[in-house]
């Protein structure tokens, strides 16, 4: 993760016409945390016991760093993000940060994650939301101590910008997998999605007890169209699964109006909701526009759509990586990456956030 890697990333964001920040110039935030699952895990699971891994090649193929635990073959979403908001490097795992590196912001993410405890637990060790939000307060409890009193690692915090995206794993490693979860006849889709946002309300707001203020809870995108759910449930290998994304859509109902309740009722709150999923159905619709070719199937993967099997360790990708969707049977590739993370900072269609893109979150 070092300048090389970084002046790569670089030269990516500029190809595709990302509007970086001048160089040297102050980043918009003094500090940048990011909780979530393998979509911007960047490490964390390299330390578990885990079968949740991507610290192996072809994954971080088109990183300069190689592979270091990241879902894709280059950058997550959050990489993006932390180059426009002005980071001069990437946003170091929680795993092994120092104390210093807390002051700019840590990745707690964990792959496999969700937002209920069990979530994910037929892959082995991952760090919950749960566990996250633990490890953001001990966190908290250092930056206290770096800077002096509550005061000032209040101050410090509230500047700061949060990212959340957790949920995928919730319905496609738990929900939607009867064989090992009991969630799916013993919930409702409506009622999965009430209990999924009640305890991610609970978590959220003991991270705005612990100084989170500025607040981008990302959605759940059409995981029914992944190249896993493809290979498993889809006739012809191209038609999305309906129940998974329909599931999907409600749960993310109820964050938007989680993200508007926050607003109204906790003091310097400032929540905004990333609708990934109208993200996606926008590339989806129109592929060729974004300059993708292939978005039903992995780059890296095995059998139907390359998606029954993940991406295995020094296999083959694909050559023409710019132009797929996805990168293995679940995770986009960076080409996809980028432009999720541009439209997230600066969004482009008027549904695309709510109330405001994270570039207007940082100046808040």
């Amino acid at each position: 993760m070092g300048r090389r890697a970084w002046q790569t990333a670089v030269a990516v964001l500029a190809v595709l016409g990302a509007a970086a920040p001048t160089a040297g110039a102050a980043p918009q935030v003094p500090c940048y945390f990011i909780f979530g699952d393998s979509l911007v895990d960047n490490g964390n699971n390299n330390f578990i016991v885990s079968m949740a891994r991507a610290n192996y090649p072809p994954y971080g193929i088109d990183f300069a760093g190689g592979p270091t635990g990241r879902f894709s073959n280059g950058l997550t979403t959050v990489d993006v993000l932390a180059r426009l908001l002005g980071f001069d490097d990437f946003i170091p795992p929680f795993a092994g940060a120092s104390g210093q590196q807390l002051l700019t912001g840590v990745n707690f993410a964990s792959a496999a994650a969700g937002i209920r405890e069990e979530t994910g637990q037929q892959l082995g060790g991952r760090i919950s939301f749960s566990g996250q939000v633990q490890n953001y307060q001990s966190a908290v409890e250092d930056l206290i101590s770096i800077l002096g009193d509550e005061d000032s690692a209040a101050r410090h915090l509230s500047r700061c910008v949060f990212t959340v995206g957790m949920g995928s794993n919730d319905y496609l490693n738990n929900y939607f997998m009867p064989a090992f979860y009991s969630t799916g006849s013993r919930y409702t889709p409506e009622q999965y999605a009430d209990s999924l946002a009640a305890d991610y309300s609970r978590l959220l707001q003991a991270m705005y007890r612990y100084g989170a203020r500025k607040v981008a809870v990302i959605g759940v995108g059409q995981v029914g169209c992944s190249p896993n759910e493809l290979a498993q449930r889809s006739r012809d290998g191209v038609t999305c699964d309906e129940a998974i994304n329909a599931a999907v859509r409600l749960f993310n109902q109820r964050l938007l109006r989680l993200v508007d309740r926050f607003n109204g009722a906790l003091p310097g709150a400032r929540f905004t909701y990333v609708n990934v999923y109208g993200i996606f159905d926008d590339i989806l619709r129109s592929p060729g526009a974004h300059g993708l070719k292939v978005t039903n199937a992995g780059c890296c993967g095995v059998g139907r759509n390359n998606g029954q099997v993940t991406c295995l360790p020094f296999q083959m990708p694909c050559a023409n990586r710019g132009e797929y969707l996805f990168w293995d049977a679940f995770h986009p590739t960076e080409a996809a990456n980028i432009l999720v993370g541009q439209r997230t900072y600066s969004a482009r269609l008027a549904t695309d956030v709510h109330p405001f893109d994270i570039r207007t979150l940082a100046r808040l």
